[in-house]
């Protein structure tokens, strides 16, 4: 299993992303002030800001948490000015580890983000380090009790998708970056409800973590994702689904 995608459809299952909605709405409003700020307040000629507007409603934000982070993008609003940085690093047993930051110190940030690694086994690492990794990829994870395989390969192939995964309960999408609101608007048009739509940096090879490696690297992502500057958390650690679900439900 991919610890990107397992990881992520579990903590939905368990209802930990609702627990988290304040950290989710926190994210979401930096990344539509940052889109508002650096393409303009209009959804319509500013892809970036209409896709973080989809994502915040499928969140159920309300419309006027939406409206403000635009108009403290745009100046017509006071508010913080967030600057965007990627952090490359390390997780225990080599795991290779990407950062999406939005903060308004980056000093701070990184001093914090330092010691989270510290803690946990990790380090930081110089630009570049990791990044060849990764692919930046459209990533949709579909539970595999909402469609069965024809049908879903047939939707997502005629809405431009690149693959489709068998990974274990959920069926893993990949498009370009930008094909991603076509094949969500696609699935949606089926009546099938995506348990997870993002643009990703996916990676191209996996750590494999078992015992207590990979119980510290499920600390450090919880902890790093928990950080009110950490937009996403990418790495490319590998854990059987056995002891993921035992880890999951320990936590």
């Amino acid at each position: 299993m991919s610890g990107h995608s397992k990881w992520a459809t579990i903590k939905h299952k368990k209802g930990a992303l609702d627990a988290r909605r304040g950290k989710i709405f926190t994210r979401l409003i930096k990344e539509i002030t940052v889109a508002a700020r650096i393409g303009g307040g209009e959804p319509d000629g500013n892809p970036r800001l209409r896709a973080a507007i989809n994502a915040a409603k499928a969140e159920n934000m309300p419309a006027d948490n939406i409206k403000r982070a635009i108009q403290k993008g745009t100046g017509e609003l006071p508010g913080a000015s967030f600057e965007e940085a990627v952090y490359e690093g390390y997780g225990p047993g080599g795991v290779a580890l990407m950062l999406d930051v939005a903060t308004d110190n980056k000093n701070r940030t990184i001093s914090e983000l330092r010691h989270i690694l510290g803690k946990h086994g990790g380090n930081l690492g110089e630009n570049g380090c990791v990044a060849w990794m990764f692919h930046k990829k459209g990533y949709v994870v579909v539970e595999k009790e909402k469609a069965d395989e024809e049908k879903l390969l047939n939707l997502v192939m005629e809405a431009g998708a690149e693959d489709l995964n068998d990974d274990g309960e959920n069926w893993e999408i990949f498009t370009t970056p930008g094909g991603l609101p076509q094949v969500v608007d696609k699935l949606k048009s089926a009546q099938i409800v995506p348990a997870l739509a993002e643009v990703s940096m996916v990676p191209q090879t996996y750590v494999k973590l078992s015992g207590k490696s990979a119980q510290q690297m499920l600390r450090l992502s919880e902890e790093l994702e928990d950080h009110e500057d950490v937009q996403h958390v990418y790495a490319n650690f590998d854990v059987e689904e056995k002891e993921l679900r035992e880890l999951a439900e320990a936590g």
